[in-house]
């Protein structure tokens, strides 16, 4: 698993540093996604077409899935699940919580995770069953157990309606936590939840390639990891949270999901 953790790192790494280095000479959108504001600009997908060169040149039997296309079906029972740029709209508007993610899984689930912050230069790392960091230092989630102290982090959809039903369950249980915040890329979010600089996330309707590699890093982390109910994760519904809190804070969710579901 050394290389392929290795790998993952050089790549996010280097895509990155062309993404922002990129940004600096000029923005250049070039199209929309979901809705109007989903957008993808040019070095979303340059940057995936690197690391799936990348990927392929270094493991040719592996499977690879990419948020902007990047395809490859492979032999190997490994699958890459790259994210070239998640946050494009901080990107875009030069906030700093934007990242690289690149994940690799098997028939068990997570083998590695790479996040890379470019604008912080910050690299969250792990692998299966070895730990994670942050720059090469070993990283535990919060030891919180009070839910009425906890930080937490969430995201919400580009469908405009749905950004509606998830904005009035956060105002069921917003008064019974410490305080939201939203930093727009599911894997910077959980990375802060892996490292104790949030207690917990929350969000709905994600893809596989958004979360893949930062979850790995939280469960390494210590984080506790399912969706809103506690079963397994799913893209749909992800919770991550310390331990301490991870059932009330599901209990919450559970509650405001009753009282105001998706239409």
């Amino acid at each position: 698993m050394q290389s392929l953790i290795t790998l993952a790192a050089d790549l996010a790494r280097r895509a990155g540093h062309h993404a922002r280095n990129g940004r600096a000479q000029g923005m250049q959108v070039v199209g929309t996604k979901l809705t109007d504001t989903d957008m993808v600009t040019k070095f979303d997908r340059e940057a995936e077409a690197m690391i799936v060169e990348g990927l392929r040149a270094a493991r040719p039997d592996d499977s690879i899935v990419g948020e902007e296309g990047g395809a490859h079906q492979g032999t190997s029972g490994v699958e890459w699940l790259v994210d070239p740029i998640d946050g494009t709209t901080s990107f875009m508007y030069g906030l700093p919580t934007w990242c690289v993610s690149i994940g690799a899984r098997d028939a068990d689930g997570g083998l590695v995770g790479a996040v890379y912050l470019p604008d912080l230069d910050e690299m969250f790392l792990a692998e299966r069953s070895r730990g994670a960091t942050l720059n090469g230092h070993a990283i535990r989630c919060s030891s919180i157990t009070d839910l009425s102290k906890a930080l937490v982090a969430t995201g919400f959809s580009y469908t405009p309606a749905q950004r509606t039903v998830q904005s009035r369950r956060v105002t069921e249980f917003i008064h019974q936590i410490r305080d939201v915040r939203r930093m727009g890329a599911a894997a910077v979010d959980i990375c802060f939840v892996a490292c104790g600089r949030l207690d917990a996330y929350f969000e709905e309707n994600l893809h596989a390639w958004d979360i893949a590699a930062a979850e790995v890093i939280a469960r390494e982390a210590g984080a506790l990891v399912g969706d809103y109910a506690g079963r397994p994760l799913r893209p749909a519904e992800t919770l991550i949270a310390a331990p301490g809190v991870f059932d009330a804070l599901s209990a919450l969710l559970t509650a405001a999901q009753r009282k105001h579901p998706h239409s």
